[in-house]
């Protein structure tokens, strides 16, 4: 992969903005595909990322593409799907019209179905997984904001990737085994629901002891589900899946000492899930969640925590944030 080789950013919103923008301020020739809206705002304010721990890095509309027509797909060496789950199937009808058949097609989405929706409907291409640990918010028109932190996981393939992406400030790594990285994220992105349902930043629901006990009984009915499935988990945080339901659990003095990475977040932070309630969006409720609980359901394993968060935000969307207390989940 070189910086000559075009790469499209399929479904650019505060993720794909992201990432997108820190390639092309690295030199790559970038394409954006996004709504009117988000092109608009960086057609005239430019793109501005920033990230907690002090990046702070213009991008201006000239060094970018900016369309919202697939067309663009023609000429990509490299897609980045940056949609939403529930819309990967039309991304990919769009990839399978447009995009060269030698076009790389990396999934940076939540959950585990978007990439499988890709390999299913793109037999011909080589389409790979990705795991994105870190949370991107608007900060602003044409404005991005990384409140915490992690590398990016891609799925190992015939062409080497991370080595020709990574940069200090956008680091890929390869993985031979994504699945389990993409279900230890899962894991992580449980809580993406009951932080919208609590109204409260990240940080501040890391250091209330009520709201990680509902956290962690969360996850531990998830591991449950993922055990009687045979699933394995390589966890996205430095404390292995099935030990931070119980670090979860200590009193808060003794969680900071031994959390202090999982505390290295912004401030404001929040996840993306309570921002699409606020703006009145579906949520991916389905594809985190749902997964679990439909799991559960093929092994007979009971998952009435994730099916009362998941009725939580289904009743939430379009009526914005609920800010429940931890004992009304």
């Amino acid at each position: 992969m070189t910086e000559k080789q075009p790469i499209v950013v399929a479904g650019a919103g505060a993720i794909g903005c992201f990432v997108g923008g820190l390639l092309a301020a690295r030199g790559y020739d970038v394409t954006l595909l996004a709504r009117r809206r988000v092109m608009d705002q960086i057609t005239e304010h430019g793109l501005h990322l920033t990230d907690f721990g002090g990046l702070n890095v213009d991008v201006p509309a000239e060094n970018l593409t900016l369309t919202d027509d697939p067309d663009c797909l023609r000429s990509a060496a490299l897609i980045l799907v940056t949609v939403k789950t529930a819309d990967t199937a039309a991304m990919a009808h769009e990839i399978n019209r447009n995009a060269p058949k030698d076009a790389v097609v990396i999934s940076l989405q939540n959950g585990m179905e978007a990439a499988q929706t890709l390999r299913d409907l793109l037999p011909k291409h080589d389409v790979r997984a990705g795991m994105v640990p870190f949370n991107v918010v608007p900060a602003g028109p044409g404005s991005y904001h990384r409140s915490t932190s992690g590398n990016i996981v891609i799925e190992a393939g015939k062409t080497p990737l991370a080595d020709h992406l990574s940069h200090p400030d956008l680091v890929f790594e390869n993985s031979d085994d994504i699945a389990a990285v993409q279900w230890g994220k899962l894991l992580i992105n449980l809580n993406n629901a009951l932080n919208a349902l609590s109204g409260l930043t990240l940080q501040a629901q890391l250091l209330n002891r009520p709201w990680r006990l509902v956290m962690a009984a969360q996850m531990a009915e998830a591991l449950k589900v993922l055990k009687a499935h045979g699933i394995q988990t390589k966890s996205s945080t430095p404390l292995p899946s099935a030990l931070i339901p119980w670090v979860l659990r200590l009193p808060t003095p003794i969680f900071q000492r031994i959390a202090a990475k999982m505390l290295t977040i912004d401030p404001t932070a929040r996840t993306s899930m309570s921002y699409d309630l606020e703006a009145g969006k579906p949520t991916e409720i389905d594809a985190l969640q749902g997964v679990i609980i439909r799991l559960g359901a093929e092994k007979s394993v009971p998952t009435p925590l994730c099916t009362r968060v998941r009725k939580h935000i289904n009743r939430a969307t379009g009526q914005g944030a609920p800010h429940l207390t931890p004992t009304q989940i």
